[in-house]
């Protein structure tokens, strides 16, 4: 369960509550602020704050290009010149502010993009749910053979459910025993009166890295559309690509214009190298091509190839 009854009331009360302001608002944001947005088995991406808009972006664009820019007649049409040639201070004037439930080996890799501000909950102070990341059974791929990092066919029959019973048995193992050595239960209770117990900053050490933490994780709307722009991808690990997917529909609501050209020039573009540029000129001149006479290497010329729709080898 993502949330716990105790959080739903916290939650509703906040909803219940509206305040009057002269800032700017955006309502399709407030209609899901506090919101869990559900992700895996028990994670969840919550919208706690936020500052700025669309126009923030622009008012901040103009600002810096002075009286030039009042020649501009669209909004939107300065946000895709923005994006387009990859302008990050006006984006930067924007930030958001969320609270995410996620493994410990999602966190372990989220963590590697240090551009926003977290804090995480503490297992020196708390103890821990009873709460483990078990995949399922259509991402139980097998080890790549090409790609060192990735997920091959997906495991079937006997060999699934083994997995399967090996990752929830662990698990819970893992969790009895963390218990035992706190000397306390989940809900809190003493086990055995007469022991003290390991002190929670030891004990947490047993656990595995599919266990769920959480933190809030407030960061600026350029550095949260790079962090997208990695990690919604189709190549991204499917555990922290589908935190992003459920962040990249909050962005949707919040600066729709932003979303429309992020999605336009980021997500849906293409960089190319300028032995990659060169291919495409000679292609379009209708000069044949081959990986050999390229100039590029087998694994950048399958790229090139799948960017460019192509079935060549």
């Amino acid at each position: 369960m993502p949330i716990t009854p105790e959080q739903r009331d916290e939650i509703d009360r906040l909803r219940a509550v509206t305040a009057t302001t002269r800032r700017a608002t955006v309502p399709a944001l407030e209609e899901i602020l506090y919101q869990p947005l559900e992700v895996l088995d028990h994670g969840f991406v919550r919208v706690i704050d936020y500052m700025g808009d669309d126009s923030a972006v622009v008012q901040a664009a103009r600002v810096s290009y002075g009286k030039g820019t009042k020649k501009v007649s669209e909004d939107s049409g300065l946000i895709k010149y923005l994006m387009r040639h990859r302008h990050s201070t006006p984006f930067e004037m924007c930030e958001i502010k969320f609270h995410v439930k996620l493994p410990i080996f999602v966190a372990r890799q989220w963590i590697r993009h240090r551009t926003a501000n977290v804090n995480e909950y503490s297992a020196r102070y708390s103890i821990l749910d009873r709460e483990f990341y078990v995949p399922a059974p259509e991402q139980l791929g097998a080890q790549a053979v090409v790609n060192r990092q990735g997920r091959g066919d997906v495991l079937e029959g006997e060999e699934a459910a083994n997995v399967m019973r090996l990752l929830r048995e662990d698990s819970e193992r893992a969790y009895s025993h963390y218990e035992e050595m706190l000397n306390h239960r989940e809900d809190g209770s003493v086990i055995d009166p007469t022991r003290q117990g390991l002190a929670r900053e030891l004990a947490r050490m047993n656990l595995s890295l599919n266990y769920y933490t959480q933190w809030y994780w407030k960061v600026d709307l350029h550095n949260l559309l790079h962090f997208l722009s990695l990690r919604a991808d189709a190549h991204a690990q499917y555990e922290i690509r589908v935190y992003a997917d459920a962040m990249l529909d909050v962005v949707k609501r919040w600066v729709p214009a932003v979303f429309e050209s992020f999605t336009e020039y980021r997500m849906g573009g293409a960089h190319l190298s300028r032995t990659g540029l060169d291919v495409v000129k000679r292609l379009l001149a209708g000069e044949p091509v081959t990986q050999e006479t390229s100039g590029l290497s087998k694994r950048e010329w399958r790229e090139l190839m799948d960017q460019l729709g192509r079935t060549e080898a």
